[in-house]
């Protein structure tokens, strides 16, 4: 059955979201449709919607952090059923074939992966995303959101969530491991809840003491400023782990020099102009800087069985479809604790 609902998209690059139709794909064989609750805005949406990362496909409708209840599912759907809680993350499909994704790391595809918005599936039909009444998605991209999360505390998670556990689940974050979240905006709040949760030492290094005591709410044994110079003095040949979540530029020498021996900096963030690199910070301590790009659908599963188990979830602000425009600037001024949700139900009922 095709269905046509309500969304809210950018009709332009740089131009303001406005209330739109969009008509989902028939539901096939083994798809999922979904009626979306809510719906995460994610800084990416803000990026790919203003070409800030390329050139993109309009009119898009943003959103790869949904929660939703399943509407209807195809005849061949073994997953799921009419009534469950799901989520989508950041994309949709992938080639199924590669050596990456039979090996479940679908985000490094190497036919690349399908956005769930401002991409095209293989068949050239663009994707478009969460901000709108529902979705329909293969089931093999679906994941089952346990009944211990909230919904709206639950979309976010399905970018920020999966962004910080899978480098913190990869490098082993655990109980006798120091780890350094650097950032404590919608990536790095959930990264402190994972590692504490996790069992790490768990350190922010943000540029104020502004969110200090949120950060020790959130389970953050120490708190630095970076604006502070003698936080790196201090903290020399400390972490087992750094992870990065913000998307600027940072004197890389001085941040690897907080890495003790076989110390691994990773990069989650990605900032518009190339960073800038001194080989020596590398060479002592033999310390690595390697990158991360959210999770796979086994690795994005486990998260959120983990953030159920351990009573995790983001801290989020439930806005209506009429504050996303307001939301964003909002967003890009650094002045959200810790990541809006739009509230599916206040879209218009036709647009």
């Amino acid at each position: 059955m095709t269905a046509t609902v309500t969304a809210y998209a950018a009709p332009s690059a740089k131009a303001p979201l406005e209330p739109t139709t969009v008509t989902l794909r028939d539901v096939g064989e083994n798809d999922v449709r979904i009626d979306i609750k809510f719906a995460g805005i994610c800084h990416s949406d803000i990026h790919q919607a203003r070409e800030e990362w390329g050139e993109a496909i309009f009119p898009m409708v943003p959103g790869h952090e949904i929660a939703g209840i399943v509407a209807e599912v195809g005849s061949g759907v073994s997953k799921y059923q009419v009534g469950d809680r799901v989520g989508v993350g950041c994309f949709v499909d992938s080639c199924r074939k590669c050596e990456n994704c039979l090996a479940g790391e679908q985000q490094h595809c190497l036919e690349g992966e399908v956005g769930t918005y401002n991409a095209r599936f293989y068949d050239g039909e663009p994707t478009y995303g969460g901000y709108a009444q529902g979705v329909v998605v293969d089931e093999n991209y679906v994941l089952g959101i346990p009944e211990g999360i909230e919904l709206s505390a639950a979309a976010p998670l399905l970018c920020a969530g999966i962004t910080l556990f899978s480098p913190l689940n990869h490098w082993e974050a655990g109980p006798g491991k120091k780890v350094a979240i650097v950032g404590m905006g919608g990536l790095g709040h959930m990264g402190v809840k994972i590692a504490h949760a996790m069992g790490a030492e768990v350190t922010v290094l943000s540029q104020s003491l502004a969110k200090k005591d949120d950060g020790e709410r959130f389970g953050a044994d120490h708190y630095y400023a970076t604006s502070d110079p003698a936080t790196f003095e201090s903290l020399k040949n400390t972490f087992d782990l750094i992870v990065n979540t913000v998307s600027v530029n940072l004197p890389l020498d001085k941040y690897l020099g907080l890495l003790r021996l076989n110390g691994t900096f990773v990069v989650a963030g990605l900032p518009d102009k190339p960073d800038e690199l001194q080989a020596g910070p590398l060479l002592t301590n033999r310390r690595r800087i390697a990158g991360t790009k959210n999770g796979g659908i086994p690795e994005t599963q486990q998260m959120l069985d983990f953030c159920a188990e351990h009573g995790l979830a983001a801290d989020v602000e439930v806005i209506s479809a009429e504050e996303i425009n307001d939301a964003w600037e909002k967003v890009v001024g650094g002045k959200v604790r810790y990541r809006f949700v739009i509230d599916t139900a206040t879209l218009p009922a036709t647009a």
